[in-house]
């Protein structure tokens, strides 16, 4: 195991800080002249200024990485001969909190996350003794058929609550409450998150739930069980999106990528009594092999790693090449003998489009906007529709 070092110079801070338990940008200067930007925990040190000198862990960038692939703060080492000195004066920061969970803010946790490392921390962990949420753990409930959507992306999440709300528009109903569970295979600070920043201007998260080693969110659980029942119990949540933080890792192996985890949250949603409806990662735009068409991670996942039955949510593709591809994948992956397959007619693309545009912001996945890979966000779109209708008890997939 190998940490790259290097010290740096804050050139200037961008922005305010992302939370008040989050992450401060800041550009950086380093010893060889290059110019980066670095990120900074506010949990582990004040706010950073101009002139202050930085230990960088440079590692992830070093290794040319996309997953991770930015410069982190480790710590302050002092300040550079000649800045102007002052007080260190704490950035004031409301944290982006429901009230109804604000009475917990003053409660001490004791549950750590980021175990037996310098950076550990405790949090008030909602099923703990100490949090007012404990009662609610203390006895054994399920979801009551709470659908789930289940993605392997954290580009799924913004699509997919944008096209729920435009069904609860189209049908003239109120916008379902949506709860957004961050699990621990991909980024663990759920500051990183852009998509959550923006979904949480717009008022369209009913709350985040870290789980984990993840952390940061409005609600903290231990395990993804008890994060699906803090969603539905503590969030009042109607759908719950399930998905891994800005990225993922992969190794080009069959079992070696974090997103395997998205056929285990199949289990646990289902021991739960809840209905579990994954977003397949398809498309036609990807140039490696194994996440052309049906991705070999959406295959695996379901295929073999989900031990229960999901709904599986598949659009109907325009171009005839692409559905008759689409169509082998699934039938050598086997997912129909293990999972409730439903081919549905893709939403049109300029009601998606329309949809996606109410963000306000480009969602991208691996860089690719929806007119360049129009099949992955009809994929993730159709899934949301299934969901949707099983939360107006239109489906017949709740267990």
């Amino acid at each position: 195991m190998k940490i790259q070092w290097e010290t740096a110079i804050v050139t200037e801070t961008v922005g305010e800080p992302w939370s008040s338990h989050g992450l401060q940008e800041v550009r950086v200067r380093l010893g060889n002249g290059e110019t980066a930007a670095a990120l900074h925990d506010l949990a582990v040190g004040a706010p950073l200024r101009p002139g202050d000198e930085v230990l960088l862990n440079t590692t992830a960038v070093r290794l040319g990485l996309g997953t991770g692939g930015v410069h982190f703060v480790h710590t302050k080492l002092g300040r550079l001969a000649g800045s102007a000195d002052g007080p260190e004066v704490p950035i004031e920061w409301e944290p982006e909190t429901p009230d109804r969970l604000r009475s917990s803010e003053s409660q001490e946790g004791h549950i750590m996350k980021l175990r037996y490392t310098s950076l550990q921390r405790a949090v008030l962990s909602v099923e703990e003794p100490s949090s007012p949420h404990h009662a609610l753990f203390a006895e054994l409930r399920t979801l009551g058929g709470m659908p789930v959507l289940i993605g392997e992306l954290h580009s799924m999440l913004p699509a997919a609550v944008c096209w729920l709300r435009e069904l609860a528009r189209e049908a003239g109903a109120p916008v379902p409450r949506i709860a957004y569970i961050m699990t621990e295979g991909g980024a663990l600070p759920l500051a990183v998150s852009g998509h959550v920043r923006r979904l949480r201007e717009l008022g369209w998260l009913a709350g985040a739930v870290t789980y984990g080693h993840a952390y940061g969110g409005d609600v903290e659980a231990v395990n993804k069980y008890t994060a699906l029942l803090a969603a539905r119990y503590v969030l009042d949540a109607d759908i719950a999106i399930v998905c891994m933080g800005p990225g993922i890792v992969g190794t080009g192996t069959p079992y070696g990528f974090s997103g395997i985890e998205a056929g285990e949250l199949v289990g646990a949603v289902h021991t739960l009594g809840g209905a579990p409806v994954a977003m397949a990662r398809i498309s036609f735009a990807d140039p490696r092999p194994q996440h052309r068409g049906l991705s070999r991670h959406t295959a695996v996942a379901l295929g073999q790693a989900a031990l229960a039955p999901a709904c599986v949510p598949l659009p109907l593709l325009p171009a005839e090449a692409e559905a008759g591809l689409l169509r082998e994948q699934v039938r050598q992956s086997g997912l129909a003998r293990r999972h409730r397959l439903r081919w549905e007619a893709p939403p049109p693309l300029e009601q998606m489009a329309a949809a996606l545009e109410a963000y306000g912001r480009p969602i991208t996945s691996m860089g690719r906007a929806w007119p360049d890979d129009p099949a992955f966000f009809a994929a993730v779109c159709t899934a949301a529709g299934a969901a949707y209708r099983l939360l107006r008890n239109e489906g017949s997939d709740k267990p």
